[in-house]
């Protein structure tokens, strides 16, 4: 069996000998508890409060005092953040909702718009996750490890390029951020409630500060098992599946025809077949996620007085999954089948497109398939970096370097077994289902394991090394003018690569490792057991249904034979370099106008050189026929000027008025640019890299009003335009001919024509507008009696033009562009008692436009999350939290919500546990 904690494990015990080896060179006379923000108890004994109004009032702080739009979340003390992962504490912010896979939140958006549109630093330095993309993998890092996160929605020259929608700026604690000696610990417990099961929870900081200098050191380690059950993998498929085909293949073409005409009274043309669609797969599946977090942070800091710091920070980590997903489904586009009853036909719900949905069709020859999953993903990841502050009369300089790295590898095995029989597909009120047909062939595909043939144990591996190496020098002049106060110039160096390997291999035939097809061995002769019992917790969430499967600790074991290893193929290794030079300068101005006025004006010029290598697939030299990969290699670069303004005026002591404008851009994901080629073969296409791709630009501005309340509060709303240019969309750019498509015993399926898809950079462009809320309301300020209660709520609302990236010509709003997003938490915070209740909704959004056609939404998400803690005494606090407590699910739709594509339930979780801080 796959030993997959034992990494961790090591891990484990080396971070704790680093945390004792910081405190062994604690003085004995720093050893102290350090000063604490307190209420009166009754008994007059002062009680640590949980920090989250100080938390309130620091993210205040930052706000006020940053150039330019800005929130912020602050963590006063680790594991603060009552979330499961990085991106869910970051949800609580202004303008900031997160994308979930199975109950988990992944990545983050911010305004509504895409993920890849974000860009993400630690520590000032951009961050590697092992993605391929831009977007940054949160689920990776432990949230107990940060200390605070910044959201700079308006950049300025000084920022580092490459956030249309944002920048999120993630800062790792310091020593001297609490100077002194500090030990905080915590243990928990989470429990989940469909698998039932207990997982641990831990994290631990150790700081202190002796003379000039200063040591932290922090750990925090999760393991956790999640279970998600899904009704999906429902999508449309054009009739042309069958209309389009020819010779051997024309008996399925003329019948599918035929019972178009008896049963609908469609009367078929070549025009009509993207345009008529029926459902191409059901799926019931359980997933079941196993995965293991362990994260350290360190800062050795040097300061001997205010205006001199030297930092040297290490962010490092790994974050290990083990994914197994039992996958029973009715695949009805099978290539020997075609329609044998249509039992219901929707004419009307999509009719504005012009499309017409076969709901409740009988199928000639389903293909039905059981399908054990296993996904093995190990990420390391490491960043280190120092920094230098230095102020020295009228000057004021700022240094920083370091390096950012993940390496990513992923373990894919999928063991196939496949029946051919008649059965019928249908749309349900969530989803869809596939049961016995009239046709006296057809079986229950949930209870005949023994006409299930084994098909292949197909195997791939992965390695994607993701390294960045950043510069920069940053000096600023302050002037003693009454109107011209600082000027600022700087430069800033860095260098990207990402380098992907990939490779496949298929084992098939009846025996442990053989790869010759014979076809005898069924389903029924390997082991079954209920896949509920493989798993463990609950039966079945989302519908009334059992099934049992191969589980995947016995498909490794029986098919795998000894010392095997999935080779990489040269066809499918690439690798992208980018280096980007960027100069800036920025001018500050304070004046009064009636009342105090700031205004910074700056510019960014940069110069981008990009290296794309790999191999694309040629003719065979020898004249032979097939096709051979050959190495082939590609340089370009682009030179952006990106000007900025943001300005601000106090009109009195609480209220201040904000105004911004700027060019920005984002770069298209470094996989994007990659030479590599990539094939669908069910959909008779061919996926290629771009090497010429281009970054999006986006022109923007903001206007905004802040009022600043007593007590801690906060009303604003600011008002945003953006106008973005260049997007990357995936488009049909050629095609290849006369490709040969087998089928898993090797015979031939087909000679077929594939389509070639490539991202390319769009013509044109699209308007994003948008209206953001923020309020953050103490209620003491209305009544005594209130005290400690208070209200942290903010809101977003957008409006996009349409960008029309359907090939259908269906209009659709952005890929991942949501309307509209809420988060509100009702608090109370008072003496040794803390309340928390969250509610964040993220509403619908195009997840992808299906076969370049039919854009698949996912639908309206929102989750209520509660958290508790009570501060036993002085040094002890108890705290209770829970995660989707009302079991929200998860559901999508293709164009209208009556063509469910998704229902799926992760299920609430529930943690207890104790914190410790000295």
């Amino acid at each position: 069996m796959y030993n997959k904690f034992s990494r961790f494990e090591r891990a484990t015990h080396l971070l704790a000998g680093v945390a004792l080896a910081a405190l062994t060179i604690v003085p004995a006379a720093a050893q102290t508890v350090p000063p604490v923000d307190a209420d009166a108890n009754e008994a007059g004994e002062e009680i640590v409060v949980s920090g989250y109004r100080r938390s309130l009032d620091e993210a205040i702080e930052i706000k006020r005092n940053t150039v330019g739009f800005s929130d912020s979340i602050v963590a006063t003390d680790i594991a603060d953040f009552p979330e499961q992962n990085l991106s869910e504490a970051l949800q609580r912010i202004p303008g900031v909702t997160i994308e979930r896979e199975r109950g988990l939140g992944t990545r983050v958006n911010v305004r509504g718009l895409p993920s890849e549109f974000t860009f993400v630093s630690i520590n000032k330095l951009a961050t590697a996750s092992g993605s391929g993309g831009r977007d940054v993998e949160f689920d990776i890092f432990a949230s107990e490890l940060i200390q605070s996160v910044t959201v700079q929605k308006s950049p300025t020259a000084a920022d580092e390029e490459g956030g249309i929608a944002g920048s999120v700026s993630i800062r790792t604690a310091r020593p001297f951020d609490n100077p002194g000696l500090r030990l905080v610990g915590s243990v928990e417990g989470a429990y989940n409630s469909i698998s039932e099961k207990i997982d641990p929870n831990f994290s631990f900081l150790a700081s202190n500060t002796f003379g000039d200098f200063g040591v932290l050191v922090s750990v925090a380690k999760q393991q956790r098992t999640n279970r998600t059950d899904s009704n999906s993998g429902i999508n449309f498929r054009p009739i042309a599946r069958w209309t389009d085909r020819t010779g051997s293949g024309a008996v399925y073409r003329d019948q599918a025809i035929a019972v178009l005409q008896r049963d609908a009274g469609i009367t078929f043309t070549n025009a009509d077949k993207n345009k008529i669609v029926f459902l191409d797969k059901v799926g019931d599946r359980v997933y079941q996620n196993d995965q293991d977090r362990l994260g350290l942070s360190g800062s050795v800091q040097y300061k001997p007085s205010e205006t001199f710091s030297l930092a040297f920070d290490a962010f490092i980590g790994s974050y290990d999954s083990v994914e197994d997903e039992y996958d029973a489904a009715g695949y009805s586009a099978s290539s020997n089948s075609t329609l044998e009853t249509i039992h219901e036909v929707d004419k009307t719900t999509l009719s504005s497109a012009g499309i017409i949905v076969l709901r409740d069709v009988s199928y000639t020859n389903t293909q039905h398939e059981f399908l054990s999953k296993q996904y093995i993903n190990e990420t390391d990841y490491r960043q280190f970096g120092g920094e230098l502050n230095w102020e020295t009369g009228n000057w004021k300089i700022n240094a920083l370097g370091g390096y950012s790295g993940a390496k990513k590898t992923i373990d894919y095995a999928n063991l196939k077994h496949v029946a051919y029989a008649p059965s019928r597909t249908r749309y349900t009120e969530t989803g869809g289902e596939t049961i016995p047909s009239a046709n006296p062939r057809t079986i229950d595909m949930y209870n005949a394991p023994a006409s299930y043939l084994f098909e292949a144990y197909e195997t791939t591996r992965e390695q994607i090394e993701d390294d960045k190496y950043a510069a920069q020098l940053d000096l600023t002049y302050g002037f003693d003018s009454s109107v011209l106060k600082r000027f600022n110039v700087g430069g800033r160096y860095t260098n990207k690569t990402n380098q992907r390997q990939y490779g496949e291999e298929k084992i098939q035939g009846p025996t442990r490792g053989s790869t010759a097809y014979v076809n005898k061995r069924t389903l029924a002769d390997s082991p079954l057991t209920n896949v509920t019992e493989i798993v463990g917790g609950k039966d079945y969430q989302v519908r009334d249904l059992a099934w049992a499967q191969v589980s995947n600790e016995y498909a490794r074991s029986f098919f795998r034979p000894a010392g095997f290893v999935t080779p990489f193929a040269n066809a499918n290794y690439a690798k992208v370099s980018e280096e980007t030079f960027a100069g800036y300068a920025m001018v500050d101005f304070e004046f009064d106008v009636a009342v105090p006025v700031f205004v910074n004006l700056g510019g960014r010029y940069l110069r981008t050189d990009i290296h794309s290598e790999g191999f694309h697939q040629i003719q065979n030299p020898n004249g032979t026929t097939g096709l051979t990969p050959a190495p082939v290699a590609s340089d370009g670069s682009y030179e952006k000027f990106l000007p900025s303004f943001n300005a601000h005026a106090e009109i009195t002591d609480s209220l201040v008025l904000r105004a911004a404008a700027s060019k920005t851009l984002i770069r298209p994901a470094l996989s994007d640019l990659a030479y590599k080629r990539t094939a669908s073969i069910g959909n008779f296409r061919y996926t290629d890299g771009n090497p010429g791709l281009k970054p999006t630009l986006a022109d923007q501005w903001e206007i905004g009003a802040e009022q600043y309340l007593g007590g801690g509060g906060i009303l604003a709303a600011s008002y945003f335009w953006k106008k973005i240019k260049g997007v990357v969309q995936s488009q049909l750019t050629g095609e290849v001919p006369n490709v040969t498509v087998y089928n898993a015993n090797g015979t031939v399926n087909g000679v077929y024509d594939f389509d070639v898809y490539q991202p390319v950079n769009a013509e044109g462009s699209y308007d994003v507008s948008g209206i953001e809320l923020n309020a953050v309301i103490p209620f003491g300020m209305a009544a005594k009696w209130l005290e400690g209660f208070g209200l942290n709520a903010n809101a977003t609302f957008l409006d996009s033009s349409l960008t029309g990236q359907s090939d259908l010509g269906i209009p659709t709003s952005p890929i991942g562009l949501s309307d509209n997003t809420y988060n509100a938490t009702l608090f109370y915070d008072r003496g040794p008692l803390s309340l928390r209740v969250s509610y964040n909704r993220k509403g619908a959004y195009v997840e992808r436009i299906e076969r370049n056609m039919y854009p698949v939404y996912r639908d309206a998400y929102g989750q209520f999350d509660v958290a508790a803690s009570y501060q036993v005494t002085r040094n002890f606090r108890v705290e209770l939290q829970g995660i989707n407590v009302g079991n929200a699910k998860t559901t999508g739709y293709t164009m209208d919500p009556s063509f469910p594509v998704m229902y799926e339930s992760s299920g609430s979780r529930i943690s207890l546990g104790v914190r410790a801080q000295f």
